[in-house]
């Protein structure tokens, strides 16, 4: 186990993670901020394959990502990512993404369950293996928690059919596709002059490939919120609040 717990990763945006204007999707980001944490999991002990061990598996349940100025492809970025503290029973873990210049480019924090493989309620870990989740609680990237968002009482828009490639390896619906569908309800000249500067989203509850999504979205003051609601449980799948 590395002990180290404040981990450094580079990514290189690639054609595939931007937009027709070279600019890093604000979905790819998230998926950087996710491998990161992937990997700070595994090198101090609390990954996929350890978790297995003790019968229980990471389920990201709320992100928040705050972007100051938006990568390019070519460009090389540094995700810094470290385990925060223990909130209920929620792990905290943030995140700090620096350019090659080292001038801070986005800011993040998120929310993680340990969830349980055969009951599938959020469990936790022995003290002796915990400490490592309080040991830098005074570390913030954010000075406030990622968002819990309330329902937003939006019109619908549209209704989505998880597709073969929206399913990861967990067999439900992959975090960053969610980023996409509400980023596909703005038109290209929305897209074209405006690039996200805040995103927060809730996970819910999983979608699962025969699953339909009744996706709704509400303007409030220039506060794009969004909520995707699972049409044979008539329950939400997931919430999300996006600022340009």
């Amino acid at each position: 186990m590395d002990t180290q717990l404040q981990l450094k990763t580079k990514f290189k945006v690639s054609s595939a993670d931007t937009d027709m204007f070279a600019r890093l999707k604000i979905s790819a980001l998230a998926n950087y901020l996710i491998q990161a944490a992937i990997e700070s999991a595994e090198s101090l002990g609390f990954g996929l394959s350890h978790l297995r061990k003790d019968h229980l598996f990471w389920v990201l349940n709320r992100l928040t990502i705050e972007v100051y100025h938006h990568p390019k492809w070519n460009d090389t970025i540094e995700v810094e990512t470290w385990p925060k503290s223990i909130e209920r029973i929620f792990f905290m873990r943030d995140f700090i993404v620096r350019d090659k210049n080292n001038r801070i480019i986005a800011k993040a924090n998120s929310a993680w369950l340990a969830i349980d493989l055969e009951s599938k309620r959020p469990s936790t870990f022995s003290a002796d293996k915990a400490k490592y989740f309080t040991k830098l609680k005074e570390l913030y990237a954010l000075d406030y928690s990622p968002l819990k968002l309330d329902a937003s009482d939006g019109q619908a828009i549209k209704t989505i059919a998880p597709t073969y490639f929206d399913i990861d390896l967990n067999k439900h619906v992959t975090s960053t596709r969610y980023i996409d569908w509400m980023m596909d309800h703005f038109s290209f000249e929305h897209h074209k002059n405006n690039y996200p500067k805040h995103l927060s989203i809730n996970f819910l509850k999983e979608t699962m490939l025969s699953d339909e999504l009744l996706l709704c979205h509400k303007d409030i003051s220039n506060e794009h919120y969004f909520e995707g609601l699972n049409k044979q449980q008539n329950k939400p799948a997931f919430r999300g609040k996006i600022i340009f």
